[in-house]
């Protein structure tokens, strides 16, 4: 397993891990966003076991000289709620080690976004560049704003859904 270790290594919540490109799940797309992210309970379905995850989220923290016990979650790039890449133990590109709280502040963006796309407002491919861009801004970019506990399009505030 290797890992590019030129990978800018988040160290919290406002950091930015900008030369990561991640990795999209060919098996989701737009026309297919109805039988897969927008379906209660399928990130269960493609997410990689706690074995694999645990041991690419130490090789990881090894790779980027993270001190061994620092918190920290092994996530994804590009999340599985908007299309990420699972990954594997032989696939990293979408994986990387999240040092801070968990759950993480990057959580709610990514449900957010996910809600944004299913709901209508935004494509998929949108949500997936805001978030590999840049996550802390990822609902801004793709062109949403918080209205209370909804989502909307910031050019139309009053097209939203529930967050």
């Amino acid at each position: 397993m290797r890992f590019n270790v030129t990978q800018t290594v988040p160290t919290d919540e406002t950091s930015v891990s900008s030369n990561i490109t991640g990795a999209t799940n060919p098996a989701v797309t737009q026309d297919t966003i109805g039988s897969t992210i927008c379906r209660a309970g399928w990130t269960a379905t493609v997410r990689p076991p706690v074995a694999v995850t645990n041991a690419i989220k130490a090789a990881s923290a090894l790779a980027y000289g993270i001190a061994p016990g620092t918190r920290g979650e092994l996530d994804h790039e590009i999340p599985l709620e908007v299309g990420g890449d699972p990954g594997s133990a032989d696939d990293v590109a979408n994986l990387w080690f999240e040092t801070g709280p968990i759950p993480n502040p990057k959580d709610q963006i990514e449900n957010e976004l996910n809600h944004a796309i299913c709901g209508g407002l935004i494509p998929l491919v949108r949500a997936q560049t805001a978030i590999a861009h840049r996550w802390p801004t990822a609902v801004e970019d793709a062109g949403l704003t918080q209205v209370g506990q909804r989502v909307c399009l910031h050019a139309t505030p009053t097209r939203c859904v529930p967050r």
